[in-house]
Parts: structure tokens; C-alpha cells; sequence
């Protein structure tokens, strides 16, 4: 299949990017991206054009956007970080904002924005409440879209899952924040990028619980971890604060941020769980025993990615 369109992808050189840009190329699209990490190993070669997210430079913007059918947004941060880099839940909604508006001057058709589960402008976490309001600047622009919600992602170059394998492979015991009995739904990062093309060629608008086949319990997830990867270990209660404490000490030896608080309370709040069915076919209990002898081999670290 070829066409005369060109699609846009935020991050390309990313996780959820790549993947994205990816099936666009094999559906025979022209693409393009635009990235902050422009020195970033580009897995694609001369296949795609690389521009700048110049969000101090909205016409800059426009010009990468111009001549664009579908543009895919995947961009957010994590957490707020403060250093010589420097990244902000505020700062990704207003330069989310720019990039929207110059999408709309560039004459984009449509947006396929990627998000998360249960966003809301009213939560008291800061990650889900931005997120939300990023989701509203989408609907509000009047731009044809398409609002993806996913889990947690799992694939070749994940984090929590590796980094989940990568704790049961060093340390005797697991802790878990309170019971472990909340639950998640994770997706593998190609069902969504396949879902995000397939919605790139609607125009109707659409909300999407991206998630998987699977439904687990963290305590679970963790315990079928380790019998994937031959690491069964003791799971153990723990108060979240202490979990907390505990992840910000190993992130100082690892030089990340393993866990923060949204994410601990998201998690306990089960703001990962929806009552929707599966948009996903890949079981991350096949993939993982696919990638028992690697997963959590080597820790993956956010901050190393962000500064790259």
C-alpha cells in the first residue's frame, strides 16, 4: 500500500513513537517527527523527516505541521524534574497547547492523542489532572481527534515491567504499597500504535480505553513476574510512604526516579483499571516468557532517555 499522505508522530525515537511511526511507514505513509531528542539514535534512517518540538518557536511549528494529515501526540513527562534539564507536568499542558494551535494553523485533519486512564481535571494527582486538561484543549480546538487512554505500556523497551523484573532479579523480597490488591491492565505498545493508526483514518471523534487482555492485581503481576523469569520471590506489604522513601533512595543509586507519589496513590486509587473492554490482543504473560531471559536484566532508567 502507498499514499500521498504524511503523518506526523511526536517522539519517533521514543517508546510509544517508534512504535507508531513504525506502522505508518509499513502502511506506506510518508512521515515525520518532531522531537526533543534530536541526538537520539533515529532507528528509521532517512525514512523519516526530523524537526525540532520547538515550543519556543511556534512558527517553527506550523512549518514542520504544514502539508500534515493525521498528527500522533504522544508527548508528556513523567514526573517534574529540576535540573539542567528541566521538565514540568505545567509546562507539558502549555506547550501541548502550542502545539495544538499551530497543528489547527498548519491545517492538520485530525489528532490522535495518546493519554491515560481515568484522567480528570478535578483529581488531586497532578499527572492525571493535567492530563486532563490537555484532553481538553484537544476537544475544544474543534480539530477532528482521536483521545487514546492506556494503562501502562509493556514492550521491548519498557520501564515498570522491566524495571519490576529488574528489582526481583537483585533484592530476596518484594514490597508492594498496602495490600497489592488494586489493579492495572497493561497494553503492549504495537496493539496501541495499531490502534492509534487505525483511528488516524476516522474523522469521527473518540475516547478509547486503550487496554489489555489481561487484568492483574500489582501483588499478582509481580508474582507472575517473577515465576516468568525464574525469580519468585516473597511479597511483602509495605506503607506507601515507606515505598516511596525506599524508591527515592534506590533511584539516588541509579540516578532516576523510580517511583514518585502520584504514582504510588494513582496506582492504590486504581486509576490504572477501567471497566472497558480490551483494546489490545498481546498477553504481557506470553511476551514476557518471550523475554524471560532478558527482562530486567538491565535497569531502565527515564532520566537517561529525557536527557538524550
Amino acid at each position: 500500500m502507498s499514499t500521498s499522505e504524511i503523518h506526523a508522530v511526536t517522539g519517533a525515537f521514543g517508546f510509544s513513537g517508534r512504535y507508531i511511526a513504525q506502522r505508518l511507514l509499513n502502511a506506506g505513509y510518508g512521515v515525520v517527527t518532531l522531537t526533543n531528542s534530536l541526538h537520539r539514535p533515529n532507528p528509521f534512517g532517512d525514512k523519516i523527516k526530523v524537526y525540532p518540538l520547538a515550543f519556543d518557536r511556534p512558527d517553527q511549528l506550523v512549518k514542520a505541521l504544514q502539508g500534515i494529515t493525521v498528527l500522533y501526540n504522544t508527548y508528556y513527562v513523567r514526573f517534574n524534574y529540576r535540573g539542567h534539564v528541566t521538565f514540568t507536568y505545567a509546562a507539558a499542558v502549555e506547550n501541548t497547547a502550542k502545539l495544538f494551535g499551530a497543528a489547527k494553523k498548519a491545517g492538520v485533519k485530525r489528532i490522535v492523542h495518546i493519554s491515560i486512564t481515568n484522567p480528570s481535571e478535578n483529581s488531586k494527582f497532578e499527572y492525571f489532572r493535567c492530563k486532563a486538561r490537555i484532553e481538553r484543549l484537544l476537544i475544544d480546538s474543534g480539530l477532528s481527534y482521536s483521545i487514546l487512554r492506556p494503562a501502562v505500556l509493556f514492550g521491548e523497551e519498557g520501564i515498570l515491567i522491566n524495571n519490576i523484573a529488574w528489582l526481583l532479579r537483585r533484592f530476596p523480597v518484594f514490597g508492594v504499597f498496602g495490600d497489592g490488591n488494586y489493579r492495572l491492565q497493561p497494553i503492549h505498545v504495537d496493539d496501541l500504535a495499531m490502534l492509534a493508526v487505525e483511528q488516524g483514518k476516522l474523522d469521527q471523534d473518540t475516547v478509547i480505553d486503550a487496554i489489555g487482555p489481561e487484568t492483574f492485581t500489582y501483588r499478582g503481576l509481580v508474582e507472575e513476574i517473577g515465576r516468568i523469569i525464574g525469580k519468585p520471590r516473597p511479597i511483602i506489604s509495605i506503607p506507601p510512604l515507606t515505598g516511596f522513601l525506599a524508591g527515592y533512595l534506590l533511584g539516588k543509586i541509579v540516578h532516576d526516579k523510580l517511583i514518585i507519589r502520584d504514582e504510588i496513590d494513582g496506582l492504590m486509587a486504581e486509576l490504572l483499571y477501567v471497566d472497558s473492554p480490551p483494546a489490545g490482543t498481546t498477553k504481557l504473560t506470553a511476551w514476557a516468557r518471550e523475554k524471560a531471559a532478558t527482562l530486567g536484566v538491565q535497569y531502565a532508567s527515564e532520566l537517561a532517555r529525557r536527557m538524550h
